[in-house]
């Protein structure tokens, strides 16, 4: 199947051409009539499979097709992390190059005030975190009334990082006359709940199996104070003579003091700007 089968209107068409994309993916492929019909969607499928492109198609071109300027979002994307957003950010741009519609990205870790200045002026699809998002609610320098299109991409993660109370609060404050779209690489209880609660008669589209930890890795826990953490690595490490090893930690300043120690002859910097050699 091509893109052009899909009744997509000739400007995104335009775009698709000029990127090389002839044609979509199998979650775009399944997933963008059926939201060109305004069908609620539950999506089950991970990075990399093009759901990105499946939603915000359909979604500039519902706007496109009943353009009007209302002085809010008519299209709410939410994302888990702020990377995940300036990169939906930048697809909705990409595929929206030849309509007359803005979005905006919205996050933590940076100034909040050039975010509420850009809000004034007017916004078509914003695409936004949790916490910064809920922020602006309480401020009350968001307007929300006139979300037509909600989307929750990688739910499951969302939910993972503790967003499950920001999101029900979102949720509960659009109206209910809208289009719901859920995407998550799993579908855990809590996720079935939301869908249960804020779609109506969703479609679901699964290309990919569940996620599921490999049968053939072994897991174990170790319960141990946060003092004696590092010093349980270090051991570990040592004990089990391992070559490759991936660490995750929550701060940046752990990751230097774990690789420093773990490799005492090489010395890195380790910032936002550089990466990890």
């Amino acid at each position: 199947m091509k893109f052009k089968e899909l009744n997509i209107i000739e400007p995104i068409l335009r775009v698709l051409e000029e990127k090389g994309y002839i044609e979509p993916t199998p979650i775009q492929e399944k997933t963008i009539p059926l939201l060109l019909e305004n069908n609620d969607i539950i999506g089950i499928a991970q990075t990399g499979t093009g759901k990105t492109a499946a939603f915000a198609i359909p979604i500039l071109q519902k706007l496109h097709q009943k353009l009007r300027k209302v002085g809010a979002p008519r299209a709410l994307i939410l994302a888990p992390t702020r990377e995940l957003a300036a990169q939906i950010s930048e697809s909705f741009k990409v595929y929206g190059k030849y309509l007359n519609l803005k979005n905006l990205a919205i996050y933590g870790g940076v100034g909040i005030t050039p975010q509420i200045r850009a809000l004034r002026s007017g916004v078509d699809i914003l695409i936004a975190t949790p916490g910064r998002l809920i922020d602006l609610m309480n401020q009350k320098k968001v307007n929300l009334e006139k979300v037509e299109f909600l989307v929750f991409d990688e739910a499951d993660r969302m939910l993972d990082m503790g967003f499950m109370k920001d999101v029900k609060k979102i949720a509960s404050s659009l109206p209910e006359e809208k289009q719901s779209l859920f995407f998550s690489a799993t579908m855990s209880n809590q996720i079935a709940e939301l869908t249960r609660n804020f779609l109506r008669n969703p479609k679901r589209v699964e290309i990919t199996p569940q996620a599921t930890p490999v049968d053939k890795i072994e897991q174990c826990v170790f319960f141990v104070d946060q003092k004696r953490k590092n010093e349980l690595l270090l051991d570990l490490i040592k004990q089990e003579k391992l070559d490759c090893v991936l660490v995750f930690v929550g701060m940046k300043h752990k990751a230097q003091w774990n690789f420093c120690r773990c490799n005492p002859w090489k010395q890195i910097a380790i910032s936002e700007n550089k990466s990890i050699k």
